[in-house]
């Protein structure tokens, strides 16, 4: 869709293969949460950075703390799918009672593991962020 561009460290310069699609990502640019203003000059969008401040820095471990639980949901979504489904082939008698206590346990530690991926990845990422 476009080519990308880092002319200085903190200025993007976007260049759209095609010009009929500018003003599209212009406005969706204009319209992200991603605290930057585009400035079009016909050919190409210029997207300045601003230096990290304290406030911008905080909300971006905000961001970063609401993808981990979006992650930590999603992981506990799969756990209580993948239950009913032993509990299921329990029911069907296609796995015995202690398969399935030895299944739920392994089931528990796996999701435990991923919980605590999630949180050492954004405790890593938190302090990167508050970094200066």
């Amino acid at each position: 869709l476009a080519s990308f561009q880092v002319p200085e460290a903190r200025v993007l310069v976007i260049k759209p293969h095609d010009r009929g699609s500018l003003a599209a990502i212009e406005k969706a640019i204009r319209d992200s949460d991603l605290g930057v203003a585009p400035s079009n000059d016909g050919v190409v969008i210029r997207l300045s950075l601003p230096a990290l401040t304290e406030e911008r820095r905080r909300e971006y471990v905000k961001v970063a703390k609401n993808m981990a639980e979006d992650g930590r949901i999603a992981v506990r979504n799969v756990r209580r799918d993948a239950r009913k489904a032993l509990e299921g082939a329990e029911k069907a008698h296609e796995i015995s009672t202690n398969d399935l206590e030895r299944a739920e346990k392994e089931l528990d530690k796996i999701t435990h593991d991923h919980v605590e991926a999630i949180d050492k990845a954004l405790q890593k990422k938190e302090t990167e962020l508050l970094e200066v």
